[in-house]
């Protein structure tokens, strides 16, 4: 090899040192001159412990203890109406009197042939004892005796129908019923309902049966009183499940001494699982469940050691910089958690977090694993163990 030939080389060798070196400090300019992402703004809440009553939820129907629609079992003109619509009654009152003078009239006939038989018989015994009459004779007289009272007995019966009592204690619902009025037998004429106390017929899930026992305490929440709870507890558990639902029916009595519960209304109902407990919670806007697992959004300093993926972050949370920072030293990890039983606006977390981390509760939707955030907590969504609508 020449000397001209490895002054070439060596040319050659200079030219690609220097191409290489101009396209990497290009490459570093270009990367240099990529924006860095900005901060993006969520809300964030502290994980705190709460004391958690653990709960089956239903929703159920009110039933009276005693309740039914009264009709009359005869035909007839009603003569007279001896309530007003929404009246509370005792039992035995008397409610509707149906025209009986006709029946009236026959059981006073019934009756004195009752008398006569009563006499026939009364002479027939003064005579057998003188030897005047015979025994069958006497026979004879005792037999249409009963008779005749069996059949006084039966009108007086059906003069007992015309009159319509209260067959327990209870409150009277709205009638049109008018004197002069002609009912058909079996027509319905006035509900009666016994309002204290009330019960609520509910169902429950089979599996959730190994919970369930008679004497439990349950909360009612009703729409039309919000905000107020009813109080009662199991009286009947359905012995048979229902085959098509797997479902199995409850019934709790609820006191009701203001009769504000009407039967028919519907009821949430929360039976109570044993004493409280302490739980993680948090605002369930802030999980986001996928079908891989649900994950939350834990924010901690840059500078912390990050967590690996689908664990917590151990790291102290940090205090919330100034809404509008220009830069943030705080990023965003997503981490994996289990979550256990809700109530209201909250969620409790069994598995994945700690206490005092901040978890975003807004925003998550801008967030990905390492995003660097500033939190602004001006605005919190609703984290209420209990809400009740509200009308704006």
């Amino acid at each position: 090899m020449t000397k001209r030939m490895l002054i070439m080389i060596g040319a050659v060798l200079v030219l690609i040192a220097a191409l290489a070196g101009g396209k990497y400090l290009q490459i570093k300019k270009l990367i240099a001159s990529i924006p860095k992402p900005q901060p993006q703004t969520v809300s964030t809440i502290e994980v705190q412990k709460a004391q958690w009553q653990p709960q089956l939820k239903a929703v159920g129907t009110l039933s009276p203890v005693r309740g039914a629609d009264l009709a009359s079992e005869v035909a007839g003109l009603v003569r007279d109406v001896h309530f007003k619509s929404g009246q509370d009654v005792p039992a035995g009152t008397l409610l509707v009197q149906l025209n009986a003078d006709s029946d009236v009239a026959q059981l006073h006939a019934l009756q004195a042939a009752a008398d006569q038989a009563a006499t026939a018989l009364k002479r027939d015994q003064a005579q057998l004892a003188v030897k005047a009459v015979s025994q069958a004779q006497v026979d004879a007289d005792t037999n249409n005796l009963k008779a005749a009272r069996a059949q006084v007995a039966q009108q007086a019966a059906n003069v007992a129908k015309k009159s319509i009592r209260a067959p327990f204690a209870g409150r009277l619902g709205i009638t049109t019923l008018q004197p002069g009025q002609y009912i058909n037998a079996g027509a319905t004429l006035v509900t009666l309902q016994t309002l204290d106390p009330i019960r609520v017929d509910f169902t429950l899930p089979q599996q959730q049966l190994g919970g369930l026992k008679v004497g439990q305490t349950v909360d009612l929440g009703i729409d039309a009183f919000a905000g107020q709870h009813f109080d009662g507890k199991i009286n009947a558990i359905n012995p048979k499940v229902d085959p098509a639902t797997r479902n199995v029916q409850v019934q709790a009595t609820v006191a009701n001494p203001k009769r504000e519960l009407l039967p028919g209304m519907f009821a949430e109902v929360h039976v109570n699982l044993g004493g409280t407990q302490e739980q993680l919670t948090l605002p369930q806007t802030a999980i986001t469940y996928n079908p891989y697992g649900s994950t939350v959004f834990v924010v901690e300093k840059a500078s912390a050691t990050k967590a690996q993926s689908g664990q917590a972050a151990t790291s102290t949370p940090p205090a919330a910089p100034a809404s509008g920072a220009a830069g943030s030293d705080l990023v965003a990890h997503q981490v994996f958690v289990e979550t256990g039983a809700t109530r209201g606006d909250q969620v409790a977390i069994v598995k994945g977090l700690e206490a005092g981390q901040q978890v975003v509760t807004s925003g998550q939707l801008k967030l990905k694993n390492g995003t660097p955030v500033v939190i602004d907590n001006s605005v919190q969504p609703a984290n209420n163990p209990n809400p009740t609508p509200q009308e704006h």
